[in-house]
């Protein structure tokens, strides 16, 4: 697949090193979950000055100094002492460097050095401070351990506190690039294809190019794909939370088992997973590791105890919804079953995402201060999909969302909007109607 948007990124890198080069080095962090794209970005952003590109494997120090030598050297047509071989002192050396060239310095995985080395950091802190108003080097350092990058330069207590110059926090591709992406590969799809594809990806780039480069872009391709032995996606969603969580993850894997299955508030989720006092996992959740959401009716007060839960990630959502809930299954090697009962969920499971993929769209318009859905505890009837108010005056844009037009009920959902008008949007004009597929 080829590289698709990322413009407002490509240039923000060009700016920051231009300053590096012009002024003095400048420290870059770039973030964001695994599969999201960050290396491709970097590079593709980098291509003025020579690259010295670090990947932080899980080696010893002295055999990941002893390859990082190689690829410096090379990159920098300079030789590189023997007497170099730890992290610390070669990173010395290349400040050193800086002073005479300007180059670009990106270490990836950068939060591996907690486990190679701890003391990295600390070494790092007290050579960039001394060398870095004297160097030109444009330094970035990527992860995909989201909690752990964060932790890095945004917790206080850790050594390189305060030294980012900047955080680039690369989020999924939008809606639109979806399905621009979808378009470019499979001219003749239909919305049901797109929503798939929004649905099982959430934008993440390297699902998008799985699904591309294998031309599984129909609904049913795509589910026969992700479902086949062998598939990419059948460990994906384990892997990519153990790095996040370590080997403790059983709470949440289990509450975010249950948010998957739509048990949405905190008591029910205490109650499927047999465990109180969950509040904890909860915040470190959406704090943390920034994998759940907590939902509130819109408009309603920060305080109020109508509260909800639901996985931030598309791909996510997906995993649970069916891999993680059916490993009996997958380890039978039952993958045809797999791929039926996916068929056979699929529109059902797919509704909340089709709501989702409109709240989306609407938020990347810029038009809206505001959006989300509306209900009261206990009063599902009352329940309205999406309320997006208007940046500017008293307007409200209000909708149902089905798949096709023959579900909705004008009269029914006029009343709830009254109902709405009345308790919240007094004074509002509302615009109101209804979403299928055909609006995508």
């Amino acid at each position: 697949m080829r590289f698709y948007d990322r413009d407002s990124e490509v240039a923000e890198l060009q700016r920051i090193a231009a300053l590096s080069f012009n002024d003095h080095a400048r420290l870059t962090v770039v973030t964001g979950r695994r599969r999201i794209g960050k290396t491709s970005l970097v590079l593709r952003a980098f291509t003025d000055a020579p690259v010295v590109y670090l990947f932080a494997a899980r080696k010893s120090e002295a055999a990941l100094t002893a390859g990082f030598v190689e690829v410096a050297s090379r990159a920098l047509d300079v030789y590189i002492p023997e007497e170099i071989r730890s992290f610390s002192s070669l990173f010395r050396f290349l400040m050193e460097q800086g002073r005479t060239k300007t180059f670009h310095l990106v270490i990836d995985e950068f939060q591996e050095f907690m486990t190679i080395n701890s003391a990295v950091y600390s070494e790092m802190q007290d050579i960039w401070d001394r060398s870095k108003n004297e160097s030109r080097i444009n330094l970035v350092v990527s992860g995909s351990v989201y909690s752990m990058m964060n932790k890095l330069f945004q917790d206080r207590k850790e050594p390189l506190f305060g030294r980012a110059d900047n955080i680039i926090r690369l989020n999924p591709f939008s809606t639109a690039v979806v399905k621009t992406i979808l378009t470019d590969y499979a001219p003749g799809h239909n919305n049901d294809d797109l929503l798939a594809l929004y649905a099982f990806t959430g934008g993440v780039p390297k699902y998008l190019e799985l699904f591309c480069d294998n031309g599984a872009l129909s609904r049913a391709k795509m589910i026969r794909f992700a479902a086949r032995e062998n598939s990419p996606f059948l460990e994906e969603g384990k892997n990519l939370l153990i790095e996040e969580f370590g080997k403790n993850y059983g709470v949440y894997f289990s509450i975010l088992n249950s948010v998957a299955r739509g048990i949405t508030t905190q008591s029910g989720i205490e109650s499927a997973i047999g465990i109180t006092g969950i509040s904890g996992h909860l915040r470190r959740l959406i704090d943390d590791y920034n994998l759940i959401r907590r939902v509130r009716p819109i408009l309603s007060k920060p305080q109020t105890q109508t509260v909800r839960y639901e996985i931030a990630d598309n791909f996510l959502h997906f995993w649970f919804g069916f891999f993680d809930r059916n490993q009996s299954l997958i380890e039978m090697r039952n993958f045809s079953g797999l791929e039926t009962l996916i068929k056979d969920h699929y529109e059902s499971w797919s509704g909340p995402l089709l709501e989702r993929y409109f709240r989306t769209q609407m938020a990347e318009s810029g038009r809206y201060r505001e959006i989300g859905a509306w209900w009261k505890a206990r009063q599902n009837n009352n329940e309205i999909d999406i309320v997006a108010l208007s940046l500017t005056g008293k307007q409200a844009d209000v909708f149902e969302v089905k798949r096709q037009q023959k579900s909705y009920r004008q009269d029914q959902f006029a009343e709830k909007v009254e109902h709405l008008r009345h308790k919240l949007l007094t004074g509002y004009t509302i615009n109101k109607g209804c979403l299928t597929l055909e609006d995508m």
